[in-house]
């Protein structure tokens, strides 16, 4: 991570954080005391971070302490959102306790914080990740897990290394409906398990009707475009490039291929019992882009990932949207759009009992709530480090295979790619200087 001068970290700090205030301003009675509650800092208030966040101030033992963003105005949103939230709860008076900040190195060097949210544009992440595995924080990091293999792996290690919990925010891990269909299919329910069909949505979700065509333009005021952009290549501003529309960019996200597929292609791994280990091979078939402008993510794709023990996974948006599980003796469908809960073929599958004796997937309270849960056990949460990186790196990979248009050979007990130079080189991504894993 690039350094500054540990007195700027102390002067930054020292200017945002609040006074101390008296045990009655943290809460009516009834909630834990301030010295029982978890300290949380919220990077990224853009939807996704203010909406974990929301989540977060719904748990009694949560202090939100921090929020952080390099837009001003985002900044300024969320701590009011923090500050409103507390103000209710209050005795009397408004709450002023939520330090906020430009800078996230600056939330990082704060040694009263015991957790951080992390929901910034994927290529943050890593980076993000590994320094407050490094500080001493537990991590609830948004999906994609990664922005690259190479960083997922680093982002695995260091928790590893440092004794952190980590939580994807792959939320269906802790759907009762996923949870149900997966135990389903792992007690053979529909048979031999040999197909898994991923619809993923076509096209892009371009908030702000932006063409990719906008031509650059002068950064706003309260808008820290360089750091936004962090280890990610160096390119002029243009308004339509940043916050929610960066997912549709290669230098920060992969489309639909990550963005749902984090998500759809997890809960198909969790069915198949293969959510630490991955496909042998990975063929990317009907990659469709767009002619030119900045958007260049896939907007079109079929991508088969075959596992060593024949089943196909399709991750595709020519498929019905959802997950759906295939046997020799009937089907279970997950979200398919306009159905209630699951769907299956027989329809009894879904009257099927679980035994004791069978395989059981872990329950789950609620995502925010299981990983607060497992900051107090040291438990590992339900969508640990090595889940999230597994599940990204299918992902990755089936960008890879988009890209280059050519099938990838891939061993997941060493996870490196077989015979392919050039497609292996695409596991890790430059960073732009100073920045560095």
């Amino acid at each position: 991570m690039r350094k500054i001068p540990r007195r700027d970290f102390l002067k930054a700090a020292a200017a945002a954080a609040p006074l101390i205030l008296p045990a009655t301003a943290w809460g009516r009675a009834g909630r834990p005391s301030p010295g029982e509650r978890i300290t949380l800092g919220c990077i990224g208030m853009g939807g996704q971070g203010q909406w974990d966040m929301q989540a977060f101030l719904a748990l009694p033992e949560v202090q939100v302490v921090a929020v952080c963003d390099v837009d001003a105005g985002k900044l300024a949103a969320g701590r009011r959102k923090v500050e409103s939230h507390y103000t209710a709860q209050q005795v009397s008076g408004p709450y002023s306790g939520c330090a906020a900040y430009e800078d996230h190195r600056a939330l990082l060097a704060r040694e009263d914080i015991d957790a951080v949210l992390i929901a910034t544009p994927d290529h943050w992440h890593a980076l993000m990740t590994i320094e407050a595995a490094r500080s001493g924080k537990d991590i609830y990091c948004e999906k994609p897990l990664s922005y690259s293999f190479a960083e997922g792996r680093a982002m695995v290690d260091a928790v590893r290394r440092y004794k952190r919990v980590l939580q994807t925010g792959t939320q269906r891990r802790s759907s009762a409906v996923c949870r149900r269909a997966c135990e389903l299919v792992r007690n053979g329910r529909i048979g031999r398990l040999h197909t898994i069909r991923v619809g993923l949505p076509k096209g892009f979700a371009i908030r702000g009707g932006y063409s990719g065509h906008e031509p650059p333009m002068p950064v706003p005021d309260g808008f820290n475009y360089d750091l936004w952009l962090g280890p990610a290549p160096w390119v002029p501003y243009t308004e339509g490039r940043c916050h929610f529309n960066f997912r549709w960019i290669v230098d920060y996200g992969e489309g639909y291929i990550s963005d749902w597929g984090a998500h759809y292609l997890d809960v198909g791994q969790m069915g198949h019992g293969t959510d630490r280990s991955g496909p042998v091979k990975i063929s990317a078939q009907a990659v469709e882009f767009l002619p030119s402008g900045f958007y260049d993510a896939p907007v079109g794709f079929h991508i088969d990932y075959d596992y060593a023990d024949g089943v196909r996974m399709i991750g595709s948006t020519k498929e019905v949207l959802g997950m759906r599980f295939e046997g020799d003796e009937g089907w279970i469908h997950v979200e398919r759009p306009g159905a209630s809960g699951l769907e299956a073929e027989p329809a009894s599958v879904l009257d099927s009992v679980i035994r004791p004796e069978e395989i059981h997937l872990p329950r789950s309270p609620g995502h925010h709530q299981n990983f607060m849960d497992c900051v107090r056990s040291r438990a590992e949460p339900v969508a640990p480090a090595e889940v999230g990186h597994r599940s990204a790196t299918i992902c990755h990979l089936g960008m890879i295979a988009a890209l280059l248009g050519r099938d990838l050979h891939w061993d997941p007990d060493r996870e490196c790619l077989v015979g392919d130079s050039q497609a292996a080189r695409m596991l890790s991504r430059p960073m732009r200087e100073p920045w560095q894993l």
